[in-house]
């Protein structure tokens, strides 16, 4: 009898501890719309964004057609760009333009897009794809707003993308050449079709010290010298300048 009790009072916590979970989270739907708004604004303020994320959903199911709706997407898509998670950032500014937006704020929100899209490119030679989105994206804007408050900062980040992208491209072409793949190279030396950007004034990115170790300048890294200096190991299919120029001349015969 006394083994028992014992084994009662031990299990008393556990016990406590799912009834305090299953109340937390029994009960909470068919809230008021501002129910479900503060929990999204307290949460965000304490920095926990996927239980506003969570919220939001709630409030989203059961007050589709709230007014509080579209303020509360705006807050989480701020919030989410200032914790640098630009991709659920821009998630929330595309429902904000699709179905809050008025034409005024239209144009902010599909500024701040462009500005997620520029933050999430801290590493300029690493997304090649994320590059040329954010250039079409900007391009689309000044077309859009050709007399928008946001020109210049656009401007800006298209100029500074532009770059980018050149001096990526550049690190491709020197990378095929080394790989001996000559038409690749020439592909990439015409993508950059700026004819105001001039190579030698152009300075590369440079990587934080704990990355140089690994990436190197873009030509080469510490290990470099770990590699053969063999083509089958490189591509069984690389194509040289030599190659060219025989099947040029068996063409000929």
């Amino acid at each position: 009898m006394k083994f028992k009790t014992y084994k009662l009072i031990a299990l008393l916590p556990i016990a406590l501890l799912f009834t305090n979970c299953s109340k937390s989270s029994v009960g909470e739907y068919n809230k008021p719309a501002m129910y479900w708004y503060s929990k999204i604004v307290g949460n965000v303020s304490r920095g926990n964004l996927d239980q506003a994320d969570y919220y939001y959903s709630s409030l989203q199911g059961e007050h589709i057609g709230s007014p509080l709706l579209p303020e509360a997407t705006m807050i989480l898509a701020l919030a989410h760009m200032n914790h640098e998670e630009y991709l659920l950032s821009e998630h929330f500014l595309d429902e904000y333009i699709k179905r809050y937006a008025t034409p005024n704020e239209k144009e902010e929100a599909e500024f701040l897009k462009i500005k997620a899209k520029y933050k999430a490119l801290p590493n300029p030679r690493r997304d090649q794809a994320l590059i040329d989105e954010a250039i079409e994206q900007g391009e689309a804007f000044k077309n859009n707003y050709p007399n928008s408050m946001y020109g210049e900062i656009v401007n800006t980040m298209l100029t500074r993308l532009y770059l980018a992208q050149y001096a990526l491209n550049e690190e491709i072409v020197d990378l095929y050449e080394r790989l001996d793949k000559p038409k690749s190279a020439a592909y990439y030396k015409n993508v950059n079709p700026q004819p105001w950007i001039k190579s030698e004034e152009i300075s590369g990115a440079t990587a934080p010290w704990y990355r140089s170790w690994f990436e190197g300048d873009g030509t080469s890294s510490w290990y470099d010298f770990m590699i053969p200096d063999t083509k089958s190991v490189v591509s069984r299919n690389s194509i040289s300048e030599d190659d060219d120029m025989a099947g040029d001349a068996n063409e000929a015969e």
